[in-house]
């Protein structure tokens, strides 16, 4: 029977997921980035400050997901 390599690890998987949360605050917050300035390169802040979420939330979502895919046997 085989093991499922889930019950056996070390940290908890839930754990993985909090790193799902900072781009989900950081864009339900609006008052937060509703203004114009700092401007980079002409852009708003409003603007570059939700295109820089989704690099970010590239490269949290990527690192979740190795960080929590089952192992190959």
């Amino acid at each position: 029977m085989a093991r499922d390599s889930r019950t056996t690890s070390n940290s908890p998987s839930w754990l993985w997921y909090l790193l799902l949360l900072p781009p989900f605050v950081g864009m339900l917050w609006v008052p937060f980035y509703n203004r114009l300035e700092p401007s980079i390169g002409g852009v708003p802040f409003f603007y570059w400050y939700q295109f820089a979420w989704i690099g970010v939330s590239v490269v949290l979502t990527t690192i979740v997901y190795f960080g929590t895919r089952d192992a190959e046997p």
